[in-house]
């Protein structure tokens, strides 16, 4: 990678670092990154409203597309960062800052060669909830883009080798909440109400039993949430919730599953006549990399002389290029941070700066290499 184009995205890197915006809150993260490719590049950047890509657009060739994503998490910073964020109870702990930075890289290395393949980047929002690829996945279809990539960053693994695998990478999820309606009463009288905590007792006990049917078929289930009434003594509670998370390998066993866990909440709340109501979120689909493109990527890190890695099985972590990868055929890998780097989505995790330059220089050789 050109030096000085490293020192531009180092640079920019911290300052996405130092302002991170939550997922669907990505506004002055869009505009810094729509200004650098304007300012430093020679691509089109075409503005989505959440979302925005940069293109070179070459007459009669198919498109290959890259993409990063833009959003930020909900976790306090620890002090003692020079670029430490400045938005408190935010922050960049998955380094989705260094996913954007290495893209403006690509935009930067595209603009010294010559470019015979029409190519799109795609700085797209909202990835922890998963809603920023199912909005963004439509316009791979509407440019005819033929093929689509991503990295991430992953901590576990040595220092700039890339990982990959064919087939299933990442697991499908997705965010349940039951909510349990009965009602309250004066906690003296509690036979004059309806309380919803035993059947969400019952109904937590009950998941357990229901994972032992599913055993062998890689499904999971964690309680994240638990809320019932609140901590006064005087009163017994009308309402309560238990938040999931459901995961499996293929989203038919999550939904199956998931529909098994509706029947046996519906269940529960009729053995104490209480009522029930559902809501999802953060639904993701399994993210499957295509063997082809899977093999361009080993190419491509061949010829840089880096490391590869076959990842034995998939993440259970969720990641949504999975939307993009029903589209379309596409592959995802992953940079090592290093074997005993702070693992992502903890609080003393920052972006590794020195997997930068890899980073960039996978999208260049997979770009250049791909026909």
């Amino acid at each position: 990678m050109n030096p000085d184009n490293l020192r531009k995205i180092t640079a920019l890197r911290h300052e996405l670092h130092q302002h991170p915006e939550l997922s669907g809150q990505e506004s002055c993260t869009k505009r810094r990154l729509m200004d650098f490719i304007e300012t430093n590049t020679h691509l089109a950047v075409i503005d989505c409203g959440k979302w925005f890509y940069a293109s070179r657009y070459v007459e009669g060739t198919d498109a290959i597309a890259f993409r990063a994503d833009m959003d930020a998490l909900p976790i306090d910073e620890p002090p003692g960062l020079p670029h430490a964020s400045l938005n408190p109870g935010v922050s960049h702990k998955c380094g989705h800052d260094g996913h954007c930075s290495a893209l403006c890289g690509l935009a930067l290395e595209l603009s010294a060669i010559d470019v015979n393949r029409s190519v799109y980047l795609v700085f797209q929002h909202a990835e922890e909830t998963g809603q920023g690829g199912q909005e963004c996945s439509s316009f791979l279809r509407e440019r005819n883009i033929s093929e689509i990539y991503a990295f991430h960053n992953w901590s576990g693994f040595p220092e700039n080798s890339i990982v990959v695998r064919s087939g299933l990478c990442q697991c499908a999820s997705q965010g349940l909440t039951v909510r349990f309606t009965g009602k309250p009463s004066h906690a003296s009288e509690p036979e004059k109400g309806i309380n919803p905590s035993f059947a969400v007792g019952r109904f937590i006990m009950g998941i357990k039993e229901l994972l032992a049917d599913y055993d062998g078929r890689k499904v999971l289930c964690t309680v994240v949430n638990v809320r019932v009434g609140s901590k006064n003594f005087g009163i017994s509670p009308g309402d309560g919730e238990v938040s999931l998370t459901l995961r499996a390998e293929r989203e038919s066993d999550m939904n199956t599953f998931g529909a098994a866990v509706r029947e046996l909440a519906q269940n529960r709340a009729g053995d104490f006549s209480v009522n029930v109501s559902f809501e999802t979120n953060d639904y993701f689909p399994e993210t499957v990399s295509d063997s082809e493109c899977v093999r361009k990527v080993k190419s491509s890190a061949g010829a840089l002389g880096l490391k590869v890695i076959d990842m034995p099985e998939a993440i259970r972590a969720s990641e949504d290029f999975g939307w993009y990868m029903k589209q379309i055929p596409g592959a995802i890998f992953y940079v090592g941070n290093g074997e005993n780097y702070p693992a992502i989505h903890t609080s003393g995790y920052d972006f590794n700066d020195r997997i930068l330059p890899t980073a960039v220089d996978m999208f260049t050789e997979i770009f250049k290499g791909v026909r």
